[in-house]
């Protein structure tokens, strides 16, 4: 029988949330998916916990945060914004367990540094750099969830034709309008918008030099 290495764990992990959503991860189960006994698996991991934050720093690979080196801090956010969105509308099942697991990736740490850093060049208070990076996070993460919901998520025909304005609002010929795709593009416009005007008010209010 062949060895298994770490990498080799990480990806059977990733395929495990990917099928079965993150509940399904176990040592147990990702023993049974590389055909080796748990204990093995302690020559490569120390512990679940340990596994969750090398799947995060597989997915966080991808994520370009090389815009912020080249544009304003707006454009560079709304870039690391799609970017993210990418990744994450790839792998939805990862957004609960990652969301809700503290992290110890240094490789996450390293991506949040040259966004904050990045923000806080430009202007930003260094106590409202994080609030607006987790911002556009939540965002984020939201509409990657949302991208690869039902189709018929919401659907004109589930609606009762007494609840006149769901009804008229779902209608067909405004699908393009009301996608998932949609509401990213009209949040992160709407979110940059309100970005850019909190920006301005705070320089404006700084004492002159």
């Amino acid at each position: 029988m062949s060895t298994v290495n770490r990498e080799q764990l990480v990806s059977a992990a990733l395929a495990i949330v990917d099928e079965h959503g993150s509940e399904a991860l176990t040592m147990r189960s990702l023993a049974a998916r590389v055909h080796r006994q748990v204990s093995s698996l302690y020559n490569h991991v120390g512990s679940r916990d340990e596994l969750i934050e090398l799947v995060r720093a597989r997915i966080v690979e991808d994520i370009d945060t090389s815009p912020f080196d080249a544009h304003p801090w707006d454009v560079a956010l709304e870039a690391w914004a799609r970017s993210y969105l990418t990744v994450f509308a790839a792998h939805p099942n990862l957004i609960r367990i990652l969301a809700t697991t503290p992290i110890r990736d240094v490789s996450t740490f390293e991506i949040y540094d040259v966004v904050i850093g990045a923000l806080i060049t430009a202007g930003w208070p260094l106590h409202e750099a994080v609030a607006v990076m987790r911002t556009v996070e939540a965002h984020v993460l939201g509409s990657a969830l949302d991208l690869v919901a039902p189709s018929d998520m919401l659907a004109q025909s589930s609606v009762p034709a007494e609840l006149t304005m769901v009804h008229a609002a779902l209608s067909p010929e405004y699908e393009e309008s009301t996608s998932a795709a949609a509401a990213f593009e009209l949040g992160i416009a709407a979110l940059l918008a309100g970005l850019r005007a909190r920006h301005a008010a705070l320089a404006a209010s700084r004492p002159a030099e």
